[in-house]
């Protein structure tokens, strides 16, 4: 019989041994990293960020969404703009319908004021994103959203779906103007 030799040594008993000096640092350094990121998402950045959107989700029916969105158009239309009704809603419940390729209505909102934004879908998932103030949303169709919105300068918000929805996605804006 041959006999083989090999260059593999068996580990010991303990195949782990206590962390050197630089190990210990740099362990402390990435758990102390990490407590700070913690706080900082949880606790520092939302109270001095003032980018947390207050915002609640519930199910609803395509068609009654539908027709609260006609009722509140009726209501407060006060024109058109590029062919869309344009309401003037006092602050409160403001209805916004995505549905291929557009966002219906136009608003025309008060600065300083509070509103909340309902949004839902009629057809398929879009986004809504709302510039300058970096809003960005998922409309999901059968979901009303409510976001709390309170507009601090006055003029025009554009409002863009940046979730694809079809071959028009690209023509799907709305529009928002703030008045003082």
């Amino acid at each position: 019989m041959i006999e083989r030799s090999s260059t593999l040594v068996a580990p010991g008993a303990r195949w782990w041994s206590p962390l050197g000096r630089d190990e210990r640092l740099w362990f402390m350094v990435v758990l102390v990293w990490a407590l700070a990121m913690f706080l900082m998402i949880f606790v520092i950045w939302p109270a001095i960020g003032d980018q947390q959107l207050t915002f609640s989700s519930y199910r609803t029916d395509t068609a009654t969404f539908k027709a609260a969105v006609d009722a509140s158009i009726a209501a407060h239309q006060v024109g058109e703009l590029e062919g869309r009704p344009l309401v003037a809603p006092p602050p409160g419940d403001v209805y916004l319908l995505g549905e291929r390729f557009q966002f219906t209505p136009a608003l025309r909102l008060k600065k300083g004021e509070t509103y909340r934004l309902l949004l839902s879908s009629s057809d398929v998932q879009h986004g809504l994103s709302i510039q300058p103030d970096n809003i960005n949303f998922q409309v999901l169709p059968g979901y009303v959203s409510a976001i709390t919105l309170t507009p601090k300068q006055d003029g025009e918000y554009t409002i863009v779906c940046n979730e694809y929805c079809g071959i028009g996605h690209h023509l799907m804006v709305g529009q928002i103007a703030v008045v003082p």
